[in-house]
């Protein structure tokens, strides 16, 4: 962490996760005494283990978010200066397969286009 700032953005994401983890986990205290109660089902306990990774759902992306940009950062300071070209697989003929020659032409083609 060294280096980096608190900006009132990060305050507000971080808040946003804890308010949503705090009201899903509220949601699934709720869910535990339907079920508890005489009328609840097993559908209650399913929403009980459910809210919680709701709740949680927020903070997974922001990890995700970060280590997205975390990755391309790094990929950028280590991309080499030229890219070697793969070179292009030569297209098979079958003399007795027009339809097999005609696919392998097609798909030479779209891996040219695709080395492009």
């Amino acid at each position: 962490m060294r280096g980096k700032r608190v900006t009132a953005r990060g305050l507000l994401i971080a808040a946003t996760c804890v308010v949503s983890l705090l009201g899903a986990c509220a949601l699934a205290w709720w869910q535990w005494t339907r079920f508890s109660s005489a009328s609840g089902t097993w559908q209650n306990l399913g929403y009980v283990l459910q809210w919680p990774l709701f709740g949680l759902f927020p903070a997974f992306m922001v990890w995700r978010v970060r280590r997205l940009k975390q990755r391309e950062r790094t990929e950028v300071r280590a991309e080499p200066a030229a890219t070697p070209v793969k070179p292009v697989a030569p297209v098979v003929v079958h003399e007795d397969d027009d339809e097999l020659t005609a696919y392998n032409r097609y798909l030479a083609e779209l891996n040219a286009k695709d080395q492009a």
